[in-house]
């Protein structure tokens, strides 16, 4: 069964750090582009980052760009995001997502696979 699991989520007041990490069963990630999204209660689930299958190519939604990191480790099966000096505004559950297509896309559309999120939280 294919399957993605986020973990790392939890409570952090702002300016602090979370990392996030997406670990895949039931398939090798190295043949897929991964993606995190994010959404929050009545708000359309928004791309945060990307990487290429190989990890070579990135993007990030303008909102993070500069403080979160999307990277890979193939060898482990997981995909990580380093969300440092978070804001209140990054508050949401956070998604990730795999496409059979080399490159990724902060598009939610060609993804195939999805993980069921995790929580972060940045307060006060």
């Amino acid at each position: 069964q294919l399957q993605l699991v986020e973990s790392g989520g939890g409570l952090v007041q702002p300016g602090g750090s979370l990392r996030l990490s997406c670990a895949a069963s039931g398939f090798t990630l190295d043949r897929y582009a991964i993606g995190w999204f994010r959404q929050t209660p009545g708000i359309e689930r928004e791309g945060v980052s990307c990487i290429s299958s190989l990890g070579g190519s990135t993007n990030y939604a303008g909102s993070v760009k500069g403080r979160f990191t999307i990277s890979r480790d193939n060898a482990k099966n997981t995909v990580y995001l380093q969300m440092n000096s978070l804001k209140p505004e990054d508050t949401a559950v956070y998604y990730c997502a795999a496409t059979g297509t080399p490159w990724g896309s902060l598009s939610r559309a060609g993804y195939n696979y999805w993980g069921k999120g995790t929580q972060v939280t940045v307060s006060s």
